[in-house]
């Protein structure tokens, strides 16, 4: 029996000045679980995903990660261990390698082993990211090559839940099944996914577990 990873109790959030997204919303996640969320448009999706890296705070209620209330965590270590994947790709200026090797140079990672060039050129590989060296600059790059670098450097630090909000809708083919291969991979090695996605439902993806967010509620 799978425990859960994420419990989601009493949850109450807002922006100011508009409609509560969330009021007294709760829910759980299983360990190992893919969780795909369904709703309209504006139904909170995106801020759900937001609401448990901690890019954004609850106003009541609680989140909790195998018992332990996120708010009471380190954030550096807490994206460690809870990686977002935005629908844009981030990437700062310099290099490729400065890029992957970004979260490694924060305090709260410091007891991380960074990934050696050889490490992060078969990782590049494996992304289909061909020609791609480390020394050249990231910005430079396609937005499909910059979302595989974004993907790939969460995965650098062997995240236990991986949160994608709509990674693919604006690559190219190749380039959004590379990131969907990447997340039925981490699923198949026990990765918690929670995906956000308008280009397929729940039922059209291998072994995903739909939670309906709709009406400031979260059913599953």
């Amino acid at each position: 029996m799978h425990s859960d990873i994420l419990t989601i109790q009493g949850l109450t959030f807002g922006y100011p000045g508009r409609d509560k997204v969330f009021k007294n919303a709760s829910a759980r996640i299983r360990a190992g679980e893919l969780v795909v969320l369904e709703g309209p448009s504006g139904a909170g999706k995106s801020t759900l995903l937001r609401l448990l890296c901690r890019l954004e705070e609850p106003l009541a209620g609680t989140i909790a990660m195998y018992g332990e209330s996120l708010a009471a965590m380190n954030p550096v270590r807490l994206r460690r261990r809870i990686c977002y994947i935005q629908q844009t790709p981030t990437v700062v200026e310099g290099s490729v390698r400065r890029n992957l090797l970004l979260p490694f140079g924060f305090k709260a990672n410091s007891d991380l082993e960074v990934p050696s060039d050889t490490y992060l050129r078969q990782r590049l590989e494996e992304f289909l990211l061909h020609g791609v060296t480390l020394e050249q600059p990231a910005s430079a790059l396609s937005v499909g090559q910059r979302q595989r670098i974004c993907v790939l450097r969460s995965l650098l630090l062997w995240p236990e839940v991986m949160l994608f909000d709509e990674p693919t809708s604006a690559l190219d083919k190749e380039s959004a099944a590379v990131v969907m291969r990447a997340a039925h991979s981490l699923h198949a090695q026990g990765v918690t996914i929670l995906l956000v996605t308008h280009a397929l439902e729940a039922g059209e993806i291998e072994n995903a577990v739909p939670l309906r967010v709709n009406g400031r509620k979260l059913e599953r």
